[in-house]
């Protein structure tokens, strides 16, 4: 069973998150520090390799007024980057704003410390885009199932 891949890309950090086999729900998977492009495709590789990866999906944080910020045009060019580097696998933008915001407020509300917050407020952040993904796309059922 094919899955997908989500990631919240931010300045310091990237969450990721995973889809089950039937494309119905999200689990976070990991954070990793931002090192650069070629650490990050190493990372991705791993991932589609461990969880048979079919399809990416970005968090896309455009702004508020649906424009593109410093953010939002890095995630962009990161999106192209890795549509050239992994043929055959759908990559594509979904817009994520307040993901984070959301995945923050969840954690305070369960009480985590501030500390053990940032060290997964990335990866939350991923799933609730995975989450938003998925309901929004509920015909998009993987490749081979009926």
């Amino acid at each position: 069973m094919n899955r997908t891949l989500a990631f919240d890309i931010g300045e310091k950090r990237t969450g990721a998150a995973i889809s089950d086999g039937l494309g119905i729900t999200a689990q976070p998977v990991g954070v990793r520090e931002r090192t650069g492009y070629k650490s990050e495709l190493r990372w991705v590789r791993e991932l589609m390799d461990e969880y048979e990866i079919e399809r990416i999906i970005i968090g896309h944080p455009v702004n508020m007024n649906g424009t593109s910020g410093k953010m939002a045009q890095m995630c962009e060019k990161i999106a192209e980057k890795l549509k050239k580097d992994l043929t055959g696998i759908e990559v594509a933008l979904w817009d994520e704003r307040l993901t984070t915001a959301g995945a923050e407020r969840t954690l305070i509300m369960a009480n985590v410390s501030r500390k053990k917050r940032k060290k997964v407020v990335d990866q939350l952040a991923a799933q609730l885009i995975l989450s938003s993904w998925l309901d929004a796309n509920p015909g998009q059922r993987h490749r081979g199932e009926k």
